[in-house]
Parts: structure tokens; C-alpha cells; sequence
């Protein structure tokens, strides 16, 4: 009977380690898939998009450093974002766990801590096509390569050059550009159309982004995400310019299709540039899908209004026009859009989590093959 006992015991023990086994590879196989890639920073380039504040340190109408503008952002004050709140580089530098915001280089006040974690290089009313940021008197492209290499020289001053080249090898680069090129210089004020019909601006465009690319890949810059466009027909704006009834509004087929047009050859391009750019992931991000899907099922996002901004009357206000003493829709978060131009922060919030998702396994790859 002891010895039976014994053996009882013996078994009992074997199972429980056992279970306890299979227990802890189930939870670690568990926590490696769903585990979210680590990065040591985070840097944007681009449009208002990505824009964080940087506008508000140069002389531009286009600022949003005023309310209503930041209505919705920790301590309800407005930060130079145009949006009522965070911007999806916000929120996506928040989800992978390096910081809960992403500050503007220009900020005065940054901090080394600030700066090795991660920046926003964005302007508001920036674009591919250096007359689209003459025209906004806005940071161009090219200028924010160049202040990209002031903070590379800062980067390397402060942690190392040997640090500071891993951190530039390892950090993930969001580039949000082309929207105002499009509007600015193609619909509303139709300059470059005198040179181009749509497929040869594209064209142009993607040109100004390759160059773009390479000067990032060049300055030590390895995984880069390129955002293409949304749909540039249901911006509210756009629908002003279009019709004239305000109750007449919906989404402008034509431009729709010229923005498929843009992101499909996008798409064609990224992995052709990163063919030619050896040890770079070169990734598209689609935004054109997932805003399009809220502004025609918003119900499925609590969203109740899809043609007009929250701010004044929601047609025309954008920056300056959107001001302190311009009423707001009272519930934000109801509106796809923030003012005639700029998603709400609720829209931000669903495109950082739907590009999260969609971007996940090939930067698991990535985390995985070459960052360990």
C-alpha cells in the first residue's frame, strides 16, 4: 500500500508538470503571436496628418494651435495637431509601447528622452510636390530631410554614433504625404494641370517619394511605412467646392478613383524601391479602405455624421477659420471628420488600429528575422 501510494504520487506529480508544460508553451506561443513588434522610436514625415506641432514654430497661416483645436487631447489644450485630439502616430507610437505621444521636432523644450524615442518631422499643408509646400509657406519635403539630419547629428551626440546608428536601423518611419498636392494643386487650384493630366502627376509624385525614400535609406533609415491616399472625394471640402446645395453632398466619384489610381501604383512601387535598397522593408499602408468603410457604414463606428466637419459649420472651417469663437458639433466622436479636412481623433483612433492590424505580421516578420 505505501508503495502504491508512492506510485500514486509519483504519477500525479508527472501530470501536474506535465499540464504545467504544455500550460507555459501554450501562453508563451500565445504571447509571440499576439506580442507587438518593439521598436526604440518612431519618426513621421509628411502632411498635417503627422503633423504634431511642428507649424506653430514657423510663420504659416496653417496652424492649429488654438482651440478649438486640441479640445479632446490630455489636459483639453490645443498642441498644434489639426484634430480635436491624437493623431493615429499618437496613437500607434502609444500601442507599441514607447511613448503616449509623438512630439514636434521643432519643440523648443524637447528633451533628449524625447528625441531618442521618437519625433514628428510633419508639416501641415506639406506635400510631395515642392510647390504644393511653397504655396502653404509650409515645411517642404526636402527641408524636413534636412532637419531630419539635425536631429541625426543630435541623435548620435547624445547616445553614441555606434547607438545612434543601430536606433536609425531599428526605428519605424511613418511617411503621410499627397493629399494636398492633389488638392491644392491639381482639383482646387488647378496649376500643375497645365503640365499633367492625373496619371502623369501621379507619376510625379511617386518620383518625388522614391527620392524621398533613398535620402531616408541613405541617412541609415531601414523599415518605412508610406501611407497612400484616402479618399480625397469625401473630404468635406471637397464636397463644398462641388455642390452648391449644402444639402446636395456625396462623395465625388471621379477623385475617388484617381486616389485608387495613386495607391495601386504605389503599391506596385514600394517593393520595387525596396528591391533596389538592400536590407529595407518598404511597407504600404492602406487608409483609402478603412476611412472609406466609416464614411459609408458609420453606423458600425458610432459615427453619426460622414459629409461635414464638427467644427462650425463643418463645409469650409479649416485652421484659422476654425477658431476659438467658431462653435463646435458638441460630440466629435460622432463626426468622421474634425474640420473640412482633418479625420476626428475617434477616426484616428480606428485607422491606427486597423493599419496596426494590417501591418502587424509583415513588422512581426521583421521584429523577429532581423531585429534579434
Amino acid at each position: 500500500m505505501k508503495g502504491c501510494k508512492l506510485t500514486m504520487a509519483s504519477t500525479n506529480t508527472t501530470l501536474f508538470l506535465t499540464l504545467l508544460t504544455i500550460i507555459i508553451i501554450f501562453v508563451n506561443n500565445k504571447c509571440n503571436v499576439e506580442a507587438l513588434p518593439k521598436f526604440p522610436a518612431i519618426l513621421s514625415f509628411g502632411d498635417s496628418t503627422v503633423d504634431s506641432g511642428n507649424n506653430n514654430y514657423i510663420a504659416t497661416a496653417a496652424k492649429g494651435n488654438f482651440l478649438p483645436y486640441g479640445q479632446d487631447f490630455p489636459g483639453h489644450k490645443p498642441t498644434g495637431r489639426f484634430s480635436n485630439g491624437k493623431l493615429a502616430t499618437d496613437f500607434i507610437t502609444s500601442h507599441l509601447g514607447i511613448k503616449e505621444t509623438l512630439p514636434p521636432f521643432l519643440d523648443p523644450n524637447l528633451s533628449d528622452e524625447e528625441l531618442i524615442s521618437g519625433v514628428s518631422f510633419g508639416s501641415g499643408g506639406s506635400g510631395y510636390d515642392d510647390l504644393t509646400s511653397s504655396l502653404a509657406r509650409v515645411i517642404s519635403m526636402p527641408r524636413q530631410i534636412q532637419l531630419f539630419g539635425e536631429y541625426v547629428e543630435r541623435l548620435k551626440s547624445t547616445v553614441g554614433e555606434q547607438m545612434g546608428n543601430k536606433i536609425l536601423r531599428e526605428v519605424l518611419v511613418i511617411v503621410s504625404s499627397g493629399t494636398n498636392d492633389f488638392i491644392i494643386n491639381f482639383y482646387d487650384m488647378p496649376t500643375r494641370r497645365l503640365r499633367y493630366n492625373i496619371s502623369g502627376y501621379q507619376d510625379f509624385l511617386h518620383s518625388k517619394l522614391q527620392d524621398f525614400v533613398k535620402e531616408l535609406y541613405n541617412m541609415g533609415c531601414r523599415r518605412i511605412v508610406v501611407t497612400g491616399l484616402p479618399p480625397i472625394g469625401c473630404l468635406p471640402i471637397q464636397l463644398t467646392a462641388k455642390f452648391k446645395n449644402p444639402l446636395d453632398r456625396r462623395c465625388l466619384e471621379d477623385q475617388n478613383a484617381d486616389a485608387q489610381s495613386y495607391n495601386y501604383k504605389l503599391q506596385k512601387l514600394l517593393p520595387q524601391i525596396q528591391k533596389i535598397l538592400p536590407g529595407s522593408l518598404i511597407l504600404h499602408a492602406n487608409i483609402y479602405d478603412p476611412l472609406f468603410d466609416m464614411i459609408n457604414n458609420p453606423q458600425k463606428y458610432g459615427f453619426v455624421e460622414t459629409t461635414r466637419g464638427c467644427c462650425g459649420t463643418g463645409l469650409l472651417e479649416v485652421a484659422f477659420i476654425c477658431n476659438p469663437i467658431t462653435p463646435t458639433c458638441g460630440k466629435a466622436s460622432q463626426f468622421v471628420f474634425w474640420d473640412s479636412v482633418h479625420p476626428s481623433q475617434t477616426t484616428y483612433k480606428y485607422l491606427a488600429i486597423y493599419l496596426e492590424k494590417e501591418l502587424r505580421p509583415s513588422i512581426t516578420y521583421l521584429n523577429h528575422t532581423y531585429l534579434n
